[in-house]
C-alpha cells in the first residue's frame, strides 16, 4: 500500500507504506524541513503529541506523553477516549543519534516491534525512514490491520507541524 499526499505548498510528498518479507514494515516520506527540525518533532514530547494521534480517529487523545529520548531512556504514551479507560504504549530507546536515528522497543506485549526511524538529509529536506521489525508474521499482520493504517495520516500531520515550525 502506498499513499500520495499533497503538501500545503502543492509539492508532492509521498508516504510509502510497504511490507517487506514476513516481519518488516517500511514507511518513507520526504519532509520540507532539515533533519534537526524533524528530529525535534520526534524527540520533544510537546511537539510529538501535536502530531502523533490521527485526527480522523474521533475521541482519542494522548493524555500522557513521557519521552526521555536518549540511549537507555524510556517512553510512555497513554491514550484515552474520554473515560477512565486508557491504553499505554511504552518501551526504551536502545539507540539515539541526534538528528540521525532513533531506535526503540515496544514493550507493552510479547508481539512488540523494534522501531527504527532515520532522518537523512536531502539538500535541506529530510527523508524519514520508519522501519518496524516484528517478532512474527502474525504480529506484522495485526499491525497492518491496526496502527500501520494511520501512519500516512500521522506523517501528513507531522508535515503540517513542520511547516508551522519552519515558517
Amino acid at each position: 500500500m502506498t499513499e500520495q499526499v499533497e503538501s500545503a505548498d502543492g509539492a508532492q510528498n509521498r508516504t510509502s507504506v510497504e511490507r517487506r518479507g514476513d516481519r518488516e514494515l517500511l514507511v518513507t516520506r520526504i519532509f520540507d524541513a532539515p533533519p534537526s527540525t524533524v528530529f525535534r518533532a520526534w524527540s520533544q514530547a510537546e511537539l510529538f503529541q501535536r502530531w502523533w494521534v490521527p485526527k480522523s480517529v474521533p475521541g482519542i487523545s494522548l493524555v500522557s506523553c513521557e519521552m526521555d529520548v536518549r540511549t537507555g531512556g524510556k517512553y510512555r504514551l497513554e491514550f484515552g477516549a474520554g473515560g477512565s479507560d486508557t491504553m499505554a504504549f511504552y518501551g526504551k530507546y536502545i539507540e539515539v543519534v541526534p538528528n540521525e536515528r532513533i531506535v526503540w522497543t515496544n514493550d507493552e506485549g510479547e508481539e512488540g516491534a523494534i522501531t527504527t526511524v532515520t532522518f537523512e538529509d536531502q539538500s535541506g529536506r529530510t527523508l524519514v525512514i520508519f522501519q518496524e521489525v516484528y517478532p512474527s508474521r502474525e504480529a506484522l499482520e495485526e499491525a497492518l490491520q491496526g496502527s500501520a493504517v494511520a501512519l500516512p495520516e500521522q506523517l501528513e500531520q507531522l508535515d503540517q507541524l513542520l511547516s508551522s515550525l519552519t515558517v
